[in-house]
């Protein structure tokens, strides 16, 4: 595979087959971020889970202290009073079978998250074959279906993230940007890192970190350590 000149050069700061410690992984982030815009961090962990079963699957939610740093546009199914209250905790679109209509008829996916009350669930279904792939269908284990609209909302707009491992072993989310500093990114990286290992299925045998990488959105992945 080609890489432009600055992934080139952001890749002779560092040694590619090293395993560094968190706090030398954030530092050559931010060395190795040379893009215009202010890039993404992201990390990646490879589990010792067979995804294929049902008991070694790893899901989970966590808080970022310092959020993601995206502006997150919040979709909530709901109707009556519980509609309300979405609309006073800062959703961004609210509705019910009008918004179903809406996402099968025009395609509408300008929204990064669903949230929805139990009783919708009925409701929109229907939209599993398109909300799903996409990993935007509400689910329980997510905390997107919740009769506690309001605690859903204000979570997912203060940074709280889903992590769930692929069919690969993989487990991929944002934790950040560049521009957070090395301080906020070690605290974000810290706290998925701890949920993603309190999360370890009783069924999963081995070593269950097999590796970490992190990386920003242009840059090259920075392998770390995996003794947490």
């Amino acid at each position: 595979m080609k890489h432009g000149k600055k992934y080139t050069d952001s890749a002779k700061l560092f040694n590619r087959q090293q395993l560094y410690t968190l706090p030398e992984a954030v530092e050559l982030l931010q060395k190795t971020a040379k893009a215009k815009f202010d890039e993404t961090v992201e990390i990646s962990m490879r589990l010792g889970v067979d995804p294929r079963y049902a008991d070694q699957q790893v899901r989970g939610t966590v808080i970022l202290p310092h959020g993601t740093g995206r502006t997150i546009r919040v979709l909530v199914f709901a109707k009556a009073e519980k509609a309300q209250e979405a609309i006073d905790a800062g959703a961004d679109y609210v509705g019910a079978e009008e918004l179903v209509d809406k996402i099968q008829k025009e395609n509408w996916f300008d929204y990064d998250v669903v949230i929805a009350t139990p009783d919708m669930m009925r409701v929109i279904g229907r939209l599993g074959r398109v909300l799903g792939p996409k990993g935007l269908m509400p689910n329980p284990r997510s905390g997107t279906v919740t009769d506690d609209i309001a605690r859903a909302i204000t979570e997912t707009k203060a940074g709280k993230v889903e992590y769930r491992v692929d069919k690969t072993s993989i487990v991929h989310v944002p934790v950040g940007k560049v521009s957070f500093g090395s301080e906020k990114l070690s605290e974000n990286l810290t706290a998925l890192i701890d949920a993603v290992v309190r999360a370890k299925p009783a069924a999963a045998k081995g070593t269950y970190l097999r590796s970490i990488v992190v990386s920003t959105t242009m840059g090259p992945g920075i392998r770390m350590v995996t003794n947490f």
